[in-house]
């Protein structure tokens, strides 16, 4: 239902990349799931072409360089059109995709880049016991202003409390979430 409620913004979005040259509209990355299998992740494209090349180089410019994952403020590669739809998260809408597919639920820890699990300690691997999400707890309480050992703490709080009235919480409080654009980069 959500991906038909959402086609029309989707339709202007993909219109709006395509028209300013920001092809493939939408961008397929490899992440980890339940368990640690692997799956496709769409994203409407935020970045100029050819930036997710530069990924390894950008990594010592993150401001949290004793990360695991990779978060930047004012990101040089986001184009106009991505600044807009990374702030509002509607680079995201693809993903409803993934729910209907099964790889991914409304609300669950996010899924994690292969490269990052890579890294993960014992207790980090806990997030993928279950279902990764499109929203999350700490996407509701901070979003990337969170560190990511804050991060890895609330995912294991929604673990262990899991239920539809806390999915039913966090999904009600995304809307304002996103609608605020705090720690959204």
């Amino acid at each position: 239902m959500l991906l038909v409620l959402t086609a029309p913004l989707s339709a202007v979005v993909a219109l709006a990349l395509l028209l300013a040259g920001n092809t493939p509209v939408i961008f397929w990355q490899q992440r980890v799931g339940t368990g640690g299998r692997p799956f496709w992740f769409p994203k409407f494209t935020s970045m100029q072409n050819g930036s997710y090349a530069l990924h390894q180089y950008m990594l010592a410019l993150s401001d949290d360089k004793d990360s695991v994952t990779f978060k930047m403020r004012n990101d040089p590669r986001l184009t106009r059109i991505g600044r807009v739809i990374r702030a509002l998260s509607i680079d995201e809408l693809p993903q409803l995709w993934t729910v209907l597919r099964g790889d991914m639920s409304l609300v669950g820890p996010r899924p994690p880049l292969p490269s990052e699990v890579a890294r993960y300690t014992a207790v980090q691997s806990r997030r993928l016991e279950v279902t990764p999400g499109l929203t999350c707890l700490w996407q509701v309480r901070g979003r990337s202003l969170l560190p990511f050992d804050r991060q890895v703490a609330l995912d294991i709080e929604y673990i262990d409390g899991q239920s539809i009235w806390l999915d039913l919480k966090i999904l009600l409080r995304t809307i304002p979430a996103v609608l605020s654009c705090r720690g959204a980069f």
